[in-house]
């Protein structure tokens, strides 16, 4: 029954992602700004049938952390592709940092596109740092949050991988809080499984380090909150 239910979620994303997306095209050719309402009811839409096929419940500790006003970097534990959808609704307008083959994909990649979130080059290069810096900037200038999955892919439950150095480069050059989070959506939607199973979500979000620190000792405070969830072990 576990695996028919994720069968049904797989469907209802195939359909309801053109059913929303491709209208919605239409709607922000004419408004620009329309395009964070489409984004936000695709990702509800979502969300509610993860929660009503599968019995996937979500909880979100901490939000009274995030600045009122102005933007500021939101660095995300990064467990399923869970955030990269949820993200879209419980942050407001946010800016995603987010792999540049991603914007190949239909539908998606034009949408990611056209709200402004932010495409990273995988290489390394010092023109992609360059690039993601200038975006950021932009993104920042409109007040907008800035997300970045500072361990770059997917963990495994239980793992605490090394952060990558996307996230200090822009702590340096952006000059803003920096709101770490943790969460254990990995438990029930896998990152290389297709299954996925009931069971409740937590998104544990910390109070902001604010700008100004060493290298060393902004990463090690991420890397320490990020990974909160993961030293006081969860169960389903």
């Amino acid at each position: 029954m576990t695996f028919l239910r994720s069968v049904l979620l797989n469907i209802f994303i195939l359909l309801w992602t053109p059913l929303v997306g491709v209208p919605g095209i239409v709607l922000v050719w004419f408004n620009r700004r329309k395009v964070k309402c489409v984004t936000t009811l695709w990702a509800r839409g979502v969300v509610c049938a993860a929660q009503k096929l599968t019995g996937i419940r979500y909880q979100v500790l901490g939000r009274e952390h995030l600045p009122q006003q102005g933007s500021y970097i939101f660095a995300c534990k990064h467990q399923s592709a869970w955030e990269t959808i949820s993200i879209l609704m419980l942050l407001d307008n946010p800016a995603i940092v987010l792999k540049q083959e991603l914007l190949k994909l239909p539908v998606f990649g034009w949408y990611a596109r056209h709200s402004g979130m932010i495409p990273v080059d995988r290489s390394g290069s010092s023109k992609a740092l360059r690039t993601m810096l200038r975006a950021a900037e932009e993104a920042k200038a409109q007040g907008r949050p800035i997300v970045i999955f500072p361990e770059g892919t997917r963990s495994a439950p239980g793992t605490r991988p090394e952060l990558h150095p996307g996230m200090a480069g822009l702590y340096a050059f952006l000059n803003l809080p920096l709101v770490p989070a943790a969460l254990n959506s990995g438990l029930v939607w896998g990152r290389e499984s297709f299954t996925k199973y009931p069971g409740m979500i937590t998104v544990q979000i910390h109070p902001a380090i604010a700008p100004g620190l060493s290298r060393a000792d902004m990463t090690a405070r991420v890397h320490a909150a990020i990974n909160s969830l993961e030293e006081e072990g969860s169960s389903l």
